[in-house]
């Protein structure tokens, strides 16, 4: 989030220079790319993983050999591309990046390298699909801040469900997350093609251009970097790399004489409608966070007893648990509940994975929290209250936890906070919580500061309550001496 506000400030970083002149200077062609889920556009070689192969990585070789520089890929996440472009981390965002009147209004265009369509996918044997308007009602993949997800948003009945690479959508249409899946042709071809599973149905949808992405501060660069294309388009060289990657089509031929017309991808809807995207998502942040400190606070507490008053062999599974949960990151913990328990037949709700796996991590916190305060309290006074006859229930509930609470309030506040922002995580397993909702939003209408200061002002906001309740219990709870 931090670095997509940068752009607001750094949409010009190299402003007194021309990029050819730098590029001139060092010799390499650096350009941005996404190598997670990137075939075959780019990504990693399986026998050389730190190799990149992929078209996109031929045509950029070809173009750096033209210009007489070596090509230098720079790794960036896909919906990351133009901001990282804008904040000067390379001076060529090239990763089948569409045409679209809102880009055109921060970034220029290179001419463009590849004609695409849009491709169905469902399950094999399903044949509810064969065209946009049959998706409509449906659960439909693809991935975020794409030309299809523009279009089927554009339609307005279709629940689009977006994700950060190309390769979830087709896992969870696998496994009946989803009804379809909607994607550029050679994602599909690639990913969808050879699953005995699922299969490529209907003609393709729409079409767009990919195109490489310039700043708007490097008229010469963008002059170089179209010549050397022009050259690749005439001289049969695209063309070979195209057939190689099993991706010419007749459309390609249109490209070579290009005049500067052609499809552009559907616009975005208005600032306004994101602003509903916003608001909706701090919902789901709110209904999540809630879900999951419920979670774990009962979880924490049976954590907490098991370890205090359990039996060897329960102690140390609880330790254990404490020690895997707090020893991995949460990320992972996710992955795995989302995208590893379908290989044991469990397949889980998006929303229910994300409550179980943030809940259960913070479980592992809390109970420590909870352990500590009832240590706390002096040993006599448990020990009076057994010899008055009191069970460890009652002792617990009578005695202990109310002396206990004091210590517990303050940290299990902040606790609960921190789980607030750490919701933020669940977006990989596609929960549109409050910062994916921003980070939609402000990829399709590049107002980052605004959007940016308005989610802050959300999070604040269902965080500051929280703070004064737990003031207020403190207070109550405080012993005058």
């Amino acid at each position: 989030m931090i670095g997509a506000v940068a752009v607001f400030f750094l949409s010009a970083p190299a402003g007194a220079i021309d990029a050819w002149e730098r590029t001139a200077t060092s010799g390499e062609l650096k350009w941005g790319a996404d190598a997670a889920g990137g075939a075959p556009y780019v990504f990693r070689d399986d026998q050389r993983p730190d190799r990149l192969v992929g078209f996109e990585v031929e045509l950029m070789e070809a173009l750096a050999a033209r210009l007489g520089l070596r090509s230098t890929p720079v790794i960036v996440p896909w919906d990351e591309l133009v901001p990282a472009l804008l904040r000067g981390d390379f001076d060529l965002a090239f990763n089948g990046i569409e045409i679209t009147e809102e880009r055109r209004q921060k970034i220029d265009f290179t001419r463009p390298y590849y004609v695409f369509a849009e491709q169905i996918t469902a399950r094999r044997g399903d044949l509810r699909f064969s065209s946009l308007e049959s998706l409509r009602g449906h659960r439909v993949g693809t991935l975020s801040s794409s030309f299809a997800q523009r279009l089927m948003e554009q339609d307005g009945r279709i629940d689009v469900v977006a994700y950060p690479t190309p390769v979830e959508p087709y896992k969870d249409l696998e496994i009946g997350r989803l009804d379809a899946v909607l994607q550029d042709v050679p994602i599909a071809a690639w990913y969808a093609g050879p699953n005995p599973k699922l299969e490529n149905v209907g003609a393709p949808v729409g079409e767009g251009l990919y195109a490489g992405a310039v700043r708007r501060d490097s008229p010469e660069y963008r002059k170089r970097i179209d010549a050397a294309l022009a050259a690749v388009l005439t001289d049969g060289t695209a063309e070979k790399i195209y057939r190689k990657w099993a991706l010419w089509t007749p459309a390609q031929k249109t490209l070579a004489t290009w005049d500067g017309d052609g499809p552009t991808a559907p616009g975005r809807k208005s600032l306004r409608n994101y602003l509903g995207l916003i608001f909706r998502g701090a919902g789901v942040t709110l209904a999540l966070s809630l879900a999951s400190m419920v979670l774990a606070v009962v979880a924490g507490f049976v954590l907490c007893l098991g370890r205090l008053y359990g039996g060897p062999w329960l102690k140390s599974l609880c330790v254990a648990y404490l020690e895997i949960t707090r020893g991995t990151p949460l990320l992972i913990q996710l992955y795995v509940l989302y995208y590893g328990l379908p290989n044991l037949g469990i397949h889980l709700n998006a929303f229910v994975a994300a409550v179980l796996g943030v809940g259960f991590n913070y479980a592992a916190y809390e109970s420590e929290i909870y352990r500590a305060g009832i240590l706390s309290v002096p040993k006599g006074q448990e020990e009076a209250a057994r010899s008055l006859g009191l069970s460890l229930p009652q002792t617990l509930r009578r005695v202990v936890l109310p002396q206990a609470l004091r210590t517990i309030l303050p940290p299990s506040t902040n606790d609960f906070i921190a789980l607030f922002k750490d919701t933020s995580l669940v977006s990989i397993i596609t929960v549109t919580e409050l910062t994916r909702a921003y980070g939609q939003a402000a990829t399709a209408t590049y107002r980052f500061l605004e959007l940016g200061l308005l989610t802050a002002a959300l999070y604040l906001a269902m965080s500051l309550p929280l703070s004064y309740l737990s003031r207020r219990l403190e207070r109550k709870r405080r012993v005058v001496h």
